[in-house]
């Protein structure tokens, strides 16, 4: 494992030539004058009252999107030669792009983010895997995991990881940033950007070590060894998560920021009385977690091989998100012992009438439509507006967001998105009317 501490890495002072920084320029004005007009703080109040169980109509986004599939008359051509200007021009174009064709409820603000140059030294162990594609231009591939844990001795390579902030190359990056965006017409602000919570997945990564069929078997054959591991695993999760609170890296997430495998953080509810706007803690924040290979296995299971490991995590934070393509229709008994849970997932694969009985009008219902009906032969937009419709039927008056995503994709006809979400924002104001 290399060393990863900050003075064993040259600084490197980005260099933006004259023609990127006009065109990097020119994009961020476009989304200074799109983060100005009303619906911005509209959306947010919208977003605002839906984490707060406020009465509101279902609200609508898409995430998670096929981009490789969706450039249509050069929009996400990037123009830029630097690596550094393309990697910022490339998120202003799909900002952009998404709220021309396909916003839905989303925001746009006026800031350009400046990640924190973090590192961490990992968990000891990384996949190996073989992968199959089916287009060569997408990411979602299929993978064949070879295990790496097999016998209980194996669980000690799971290693608590330590953690850098490489505050020297972060002032660099932001110095480039102030100088592309300082002075723009409209006023960009470029915003030191930390970790916004943190997507939290212990069981995605555990299973790339053990192999998926091999872990649920053990759930069974080696119970001991399943809960020795995930415990450790949890372990390296919060010694990582001690140090970005304590080197004071997290950066608060109550905004326009996607919270776990949902919508936006809009909420009275965070910061919270104890707000130090200096050094923001978890309690600060929204937090998160999902078990999706546990989507098949029993509530008791759930509880002793995840969420009991998972509750050491989620009492961290002020409010959580639960879930992501896994049913919990059927897990609400377990997942109301979370304290602060505010959101939970439903996916296509709920029960809906026992879903909208277990969770409506506790939590804010998550609802994830199907993305199979983007990927068919043949677009129809009666049977994805049929199954919307059908989930809102039952769903009337009670706390929901509608967020497409998993979108592996639309067959090279991103059309098909802009008219869902078309689709999708008349019948949510057709509903709430």
């Amino acid at each position: 494992m290399p060393n990863l501490q900050p003075h064993t890495t040259p600084t490197h002072c980005p260099i933006v030539n004259a023609p990127d920084r006009d065109i990097l320029r020119r994009l961020a004005e476009q989304q200074a004058q799109i983060a100005t007009l009303p619906a911005q703080r509209e959306k947010a109040e919208l977003w605002r009252r839906l984490n707060d169980l406020e009465p509101v109509r279902p609200m609508v986004w898409i995430n998670e999107i096929p981009w490789n599939e969706m450039n249509v008359g050069d929009e996400l051509t990037l123009r830029c030669t630097g690596a550094f200007a393309r990697e910022i021009e490339g998120r202003l174009r799909m900002l952009l792009y998404q709220w021309r064709h396909m916003p839905g409820d989303m925001i746009v603000d006026g800031s350009i983010p400046c990640p924190l140059v973090i590192h961490s030294t990992g968990f000891g162990l990384r996949e190996d895997v073989d992968i199959v594609k089916t287009d060569a231009t997408n990411a979602v591939v299929s993978r064949h995991f070879h295990p790496h844990i097999v016998n209980p001795q194996d669980i000690e390579k799971i290693q608590k990881p330590v953690v850098t902030h490489d505050a020297t190359q972060t002032a660099a990056n932001y110095a480039a940033m102030c100088d592309i965006f300082g002075d723009t017409p409209l006023g960009v602000q470029v915003v030191k950007v930390g970790k916004k919570g943190t997507w939290f997945a212990p069981w995605d990564e555990l299973i790339r070590w053990w192999g998926v069929q091999e872990a649920l078997r053990d759930l069974v054959d080696r119970p001991e060894m399943v809960e020795a591991a995930i415990s450790r695993l949890v372990d390296a999760y919060l010694c990582e998560l001690d140090q970005w609170e304590a080197l004071n890296l997290l950066t608060r997430n109550d905004d326009a920021t996607r919270i776990g495998s949902g919508g936006y953080g809009h909420t009275h509810a965070l910061p919270g009385p104890d707000f130090d706007p200096a050094h923001p803690r978890t309690r600060n924040l929204w937090g998160c977690a999902t078990a999706q290979i546990f989507g098949s296995v029993s509530p008791k299971m759930h509880w002793d091989f995840a969420l009991k490991h998972e509750l050491r995590w989620l009492e961290r934070w002020g409010l959580t998100y639960y879930g992501c393509c896994e049913p919990l229709d059927v897990k609400m008994g377990i997942l109301r012992r979370i304290p602060n849970l505010r959101k939970v997932s439903v996916s296509p694969w709920v029960n809906t009438e026992r879903a909208i009985k277990e969770i409506g009008g506790r939590y804010v219902m998550s609802r994830k439509p199907n993305p199979a009906w983007l990927a068919e032969d043949v677009w129809r937009p009666d049977l994805a507006e049929a199954d919307l419709r059908a989930f809102l039927d039952k769903a009337r008056g009670l706390p929901v967001e509608v967020i497409l995503k998993d979108i592996s994709t639309v067959r090279y006809q991103p059309q098909r998105l802009w008219e869902w979400a078309q689709m999708a924002m008349r019948v949510v104001e057709e509903y709430w009317n």
